[in-house]
């Protein structure tokens, strides 16, 4: 081949390169979604905003119609990491008939969005948790958590025990993985950074997936509410700050002082958290239930939310 030749051919494939990195980019690319917009189809009635530590909290409230005269019990939901209270929805509906039910959205999730302090160390929430509590006027109640919400749910009956009256656990997050210390500061890839800029759908749900048992689980519905609620102003950079603050500590010495009846509910095929796990707490925990939940995954109120509804009412009934 002449030189010119070569050189035509190499200009060429360059061009075609760099073409393809640019459709590609453009696929990829995902800006903030307006908060006006998400608002309109993710915080509709009973959806309500309160003033929490300077943050501008989304939650629900709801309850028994006012007619009962007897006060209901109050019960308290926390999503896991990368989620939203919208999370909780089959739940709170069977729920609030009988029941006080609060969920919302952790700072730096959802609707509530990033912390102006950008502080979200594990005492920062615990302290946010408690002055929403304060603020809706709520002594004590049973905290219900979902992995990352698991934890900040158990640690809740560590810090503040007064305020729990029983827990209820779901594949929660607390003891190190296999290769990772406690103590230790996370390391972040650089990878994870790209996510704040170029986020496709498609790599979301990829990565969603196999918190289910059942992948088919992940319908067009439910993969739109994860994506636009991971686009909502300034959650991406909360999730790495999040991340990037999470220094884990050994749960031993802490699970061991919890005294409020406690419920374990853990999907028997959960591919995040697996279910051997549950042990760790059982001897730990004097007063820890275990309920396994067949072909179910890391998210049960999702995948088939009448599974552990279940065991959650006998639960609170008993």
């Amino acid at each position: 081949m002449k030189q010119n030749q070569f050189k035509s051919v190499m200009l060429w494939l360059v061009g075609v390169c760099a073409f393809l990195l640019c459709v590609i980019l453009i696929w990829a690319w995902a800006p903030d979604k307006n908060r006006a917009d998400l608002e309109k189809i993710y915080a509709t009635a009973p959806s309500a905003f309160i003033e929490v530590l300077n943050m501008r909290v989304h939650y629900r409230d709801v309850g028994p119609p006012a007619s009962i005269k007897r006060k209901p019990q109050t019960l308290i939901f926390l999503h896991g990491f990368g989620s939203s209270l919208q999370t909780w929805d089959a739940w709170v509906a069977a729920l609030a008939q009988d029941y006080r039910v609060v969920s919302l959205d952790l700072p730096g999730f959802g609707l509530t969005g990033a912390n102006p302090s950008a502080n979200y160390s594990d005492a920062f929430v615990l302290q946010f948790l408690g002055a929403f509590a304060d603020q809706l006027g709520i002594q004590s109640a049973v905290w219900i958590g979902n992995s990352m919400g698991g934890r900040y749910a158990w640690e809740m009956a560590v810090a503040q025990p007064q305020r729990v009256d029983k827990l209820v656990l779901i594949s929660p997050d607390g003891f190190a993985s296999k290769g990772f210390q406690y103590g230790q500061k996370p390391s972040i890839s650089p990878l994870l950074h790209v996510m704040r800029f170029f986020l496709p759908q498609a790599i979301l749900e990829m990565n969603l997936k196999p918190a289910y048992a059942n992948p088919a689980i992940m319908d067009e519905t439910l993969a739109q509410r994860y994506y636009d609620l991971m686009l909502a102003p300034g959650v991406r950079a909360s999730l790495l700050e999040i991340m990037r603050q999470h220094v884990l500590q050994d749960p031993r010495p802490l699970l061991g002082q919890i005294q409020a009846p406690t419920l374990l509910l853990w999907g028997e095929h959960d591919g995040f958290i697996p279910i051997r796990n549950a042990q760790d707490y059982l001897q730990l925990m004097p007063k820890a239930k275990l309920v396994p939940l067949p072909n179910i995954g890391h998210i049960p109120q999702e995948e088939q939310p009448q599974e552990g509804l279940k065991a959650l009412w006998q639960f609170l009934k008993s």
